[in-house]
């Protein structure tokens, strides 16, 4: 047998098949259902997503419709979130809120995915003086506090919703990128990678089909946790007035609509302020369950 086949052999024998990674993720799904803080995660962020996907259904009113009649009414069966200082039905707000709020988190965070992990992928494998610049700029990067970053860019870019996705995403960003690289210095030292090696393959293949399967595992339970870190930050900002502007119904901007009635007419502030506690919650829960369920030490 010529050292060719020999190679081939091995190579067939120490990389991981389609198969085996299929049935990996089965069994990481079975033990996230069996985790019962995962499961009310999963329960509260599907009647989230539910909502967010079908608010003109669930909605009663138009989000945005003022009425002079109805200024500050506490819950009733009409209005059973009570309405706000411009007469407008706050579960109407809340239920469209959901829109804004989960978009702003998962479109800012696959921001920060798809350029994180890009970069962390190529400076692990790669490593040497290219390693060495992005670990510093990212460590320059971090010593920021990144709501800090965030109010850095939209003071440039100006607020709004589209400028703090993208601010949010730019925070977000070295935090994958360091993730991302401390896991492929792992992964291109085994046995496949270097049998992947020998035969020629090309470094594009190896990162794509060899690597970054193994990166995917701490990518999933980062990428869930920063959803809910982001929802945060963003909804801060909105409280400021440096993210959603007025009329628009996102929770962050309710609650400061609110505060200024929050003695006299506190369903303003409590309902949104509750929306953004659950969402933050759920996605931990889930988030905490993925980290469970991926851990080595937990396979069965």
């Amino acid at each position: 047998m010529s050292a060719t086949d020999q190679r081939e052999e091995t190579r067939i024998a120490t990389v991981p098949s389609k198969t085996r990674h299929i049935s990996n993720w089965k069994r990481v799904v079975r033990r996230l259902l069996l985790n019962r803080g995962a499961r009310v995660g999963l329960v509260i962020l599907c009647v989230m997503i539910i909502m967010a996907l079908f608010a003109p259904l669930i909605a009663p009113y138009d989000p945005a419709i003022q009425s002079m009649d109805t200024l500050l009414k506490p819950p009733t069966w009409k209005h059973i979130m009570g309405t706000d200082d411009l007469g407008r039905d706050v579960f109407s707000r809340v239920v469209f809120g959901s829109r804004i709020s989960l978009s702003i988190g998962l479109i800012s965070v696959a921001l920060a995915l798809g350029f994180g992990a890009s970069i962390g992928l190529i400076s692990g494998y790669r490593g040497g003086r290219l390693d060495w610049g992005i670990m510093r700029l990212v460590d320059i990067v971090l010593a920021l506090p990144g709501i800090l970053l965030a109010l850095v860019v939209i003071a440039i870019l100006g607020p709004g919703i589209s400028n703090v996705m993208i601010a949010l995403g730019i925070a977000t960003v070295p935090i994958f990128i360091r993730v991302v690289r401390g896991s492929t210095l792992a992964a291109r030292e085994q046995v496949y990678v270097e049998s992947a090696l020998a035969v020629g393959t090309t470094d594009p293949v190896i990162l794509v089909k060899y690597i970054l399967p193994n990166v995917a595992g701490p990518l999933l339970v980062l990428s869930t946790l920063s959803v809910a870190d982001a929802l945060l930050v963003a909804s801060g900002l909105s409280f400021l007035g440096l993210g959603a502007q007025p009329p628009s119904p996102e929770w962050g901007a309710m609650l400061a609509a609110g505060r200024l009635h929050i003695r006299e007419a506190w369903w303003v502030t409590v309902f949104p302020g509750v929306a953004i506690a659950l969402t933050v919650l759920a996605i931990n829960l889930v988030g905490d369950g993925l980290r469970d369920a991926l851990d080595p030490k937990s396979r069965d």
